[in-house]
């Protein structure tokens, strides 16, 4: 009898484990990017999708894109003439409505409310300063750019783009400080919050909890030290949960200490405690949808399903930017040479 019960539960315990593994077999996973034809050679960093079928980018030599049937047309162009200079950000807000800002030398923000077809400049910076991304919450918009005077450069806007002024209590900065504006995703806001990264010698998250009236500067553990190397991208997970990659532009196959989480809301950050994503990270967004964090960079693209912790390249593809659209349906990613893909899933 007890011979029949100790084989009856080591056959139980099989059986228990082989379900357990299928379930994480059946779990669905990226299947790769579906590449679009668009009509520019672009570097786009800039990249703001609405929905499954809606997206505008941004990129290298003023060009600006807009597409409202999945990337099968693209309304495309410069903006304002200005094809001498790098829109690294984009923010859209409906099918007519974007704001563009451009790095620098000039550093500049448009706004367009025809569709692309006219753009009219908002802001002009002075010609030190250098614009490295862009982020709203609720039609409040928030710019960071590199240090100027020994104070982070910050732009605030209360009218959905179309005025901007200077953050009399942007944070101090030590001289020669910046932020990287590789796809304009450094800087994030949620609620009375706002954060953004910065990078090379010393990379911390710079945080305010009260719409940028006082900050804090948290330390991270991220790959730091050398001016290539720091936090590239932010994205939020859930109420309490951030989430950071980065790396060293200048080794693209470094998978070391490239990925960071806070649980408190960027009170305080952590490497990840498994496998890092397989190089270094320019974007990463979260894909509620699947519950699936998703990185991309110069050597290709990883994905998480638990949270960020451990880390699976999907594809080799050169992507520059990633973002899920406000719908919450899909995931849009850009890249250099004109790139603009979709998560095939």
């Amino acid at each position: 009898m007890k011979s029949a019960i100790i084989i009856s539960l080591l056959l139980l315990c099989t059986l228990v484990s082989c379900d357990s593994k299928n379930k994480e077999q059946d779990k669905p996973i990226p299947l790769g990017w579906e590449l679009l034809e668009t009509p520019t050679q672009a570097s786009l960093r800039g990249l703001s999708p609405l929905t499954e079928t809606m997206a505008w980018a941004s990129g290298s030599n003023g060009t600006w894109l807009r597409t409202l049937d999945g990337g099968e047309t693209w309304d495309y162009g410069v903006i304002d003439g200005r094809d001498s200079v790098d829109f690294r950000d984009i923010e859209a807000f409906d099918a007519a409505t974007a704001v563009a800002i451009s790095a620098g030398q000039p550093a500049l923000v448009y706004r367009t409310e025809d569709g692309g077809k006219n753009w009219e400049m908002v802001h002009k910076g002075d010609e030190s300063d250098f614009y490295d991304g862009m982020t709203f919450y609720r039609g409040r918009g928030y710019i960071i750019g590199d240090e100027i005077d020994g104070k982070w450069k910050i732009l605030v806007s209360r009218d959905v783009g179309k005025s901007w002024s200077e953050l009399e209590s942007s944070p101090k900065a030590l001289p020669g400080s910046g932020s990287f504006a590789a796809s304009g995703s450094g800087i994030l806001a949620y609620g009375d919050h706002v954060w953004f990264a910065s990078g090379g010698n010393i990379s911390s998250i710079f945080h305010s909890r009260d719409r940028g009236v006082n900050w804090e500067e948290v330390p991270t553990p991220i790959l730091q030290g050398e001016p290539a190397q720091g936090i590239f991208s932010l994205t939020r997970i859930d109420q309490n949960i951030l989430f950071a990659v980065g790396g060293d532009y200048l080794q693209p196959e470094l998978a070391d200490k490239n990925a960071i989480i806070s649980s408190n809301l960027g009170s305080d950050w952590s490497l990840i405690a498994g496998s890092f994503p397989s190089g270094y990270r320019s974007g990463v967004c979260y894909f509620p949808l699947q519950h699936w964090l998703i990185s991309v960079g110069p050597n290709g693209s990883d994905f998480s399903l638990n949270s960020g912790q451990d880390w699976e390249r999907f594809s080799d593809e050169a992507l520059h930017g990633v973002s899920v659209d406000k719908s919450q349906t899909s995931v849009w990613a850009s890249g250099p040479n004109g790139k603009i893909a979709k998560l095939s899933f």
